[in-house]
């Protein structure tokens, strides 16, 4: 029988948005929970399948998923999730033991709910969790290469002064380059670190790609042939 789903009490919004991906494999409380989030400023993806959050967990800030699920069990999913990316993941579920918890927490996610839970809870939570995750920004955060800014707190990019607007994954590309200015990259680390389970090899290539024509340089990432890549000075 499915749990009843949450209340959605009218809650002050406290500023942070987020995009959160709902793994639920429960039509009615998976409804119920996107409503509520919406409701509070919240960009939300809905999955039912732990194959397919696999696929696009990478684009969320968030990731709030069931544990029974049609087709992987949600601790695979938080541990296949957790050895490439510490991605915040609150398990919402019925499983309500002890071992239970000690299990979700042990597989990688960062909070455990059990069903049925309030929403003003499951918000404080969140709030929590993203806060841990996401400490508010220092001056070091803001990365400075020659006339190329690079802002992880405001995840904003300036090429002398001038917005660059850049996608997330290029930001991600980007930042991760810079934090370690005449380092090579290699491929790898980056598909890992960045795209977590994408298998194409020209994932990396198109984003440099879109990289370089929006700095209007080639010369602001070099390949490495057979290696990675690196930041250069455009």
């Amino acid at each position: 029988m499915s749990q009843r789903a949450p209340e959605l009490p009218v809650l002050a919004n406290a500023g942070k948005s987020w995009r959160v991906l709902v793994v639920e494999n429960d039509a009615q409380y998976a409804e119920s929970l996107i409503h509520g989030l919406r409701r509070h400023g919240h960009e939300v993806t809905a999955v039912e399948r732990g194959g397919t959050a696999l696929q696009v967990y990478g684009d969320a800030d968030l990731v709030l998923i069931d544990l029974e699920l049609p087709d992987l069990d949600g601790l695979e999913v938080c541990r296949a999730i957790r050895t490439v990316s510490d991605i915040p993941i609150i398990a919402l579920t019925a499983r309500g033991t002890e071992l239970d918890r000690v299990l979700g927490l042990q597989a990688g996610a960062d909070d455990y709910m059990v069903k049925p839970y309030g929403f003003r809870e499951l918000m404080a939570r969140m709030q929590a969790v993203m806060r841990r995750a996401r400490p508010v920004p220092r001056t070091a955060d803001v990365i400075s290469h020659g006339p190329l800014t690079i802002d992880a707190g405001s995840r904003e990019v300036s090429l002398y002064g001038r917005p660059v607007v850049v996608t997330r994954k290029e930001f991600d590309l980007l930042h991760l380059l810079a934090s370690h200015p005449g380092s090579v990259i290699p491929r790898n680390r980056l598909m890992q670190q960045i795209w977590g389970d994408s298998w194409s090899r020209r994932t990396v290539d198109t984003h440099v790609s879109s990289l370089r024509n929006k700095l209007g340089a080639s010369d602001w990432i070099i390949t490495i042939r057979g290696v990675g890549f690196r930041l250069g000075n455009g």
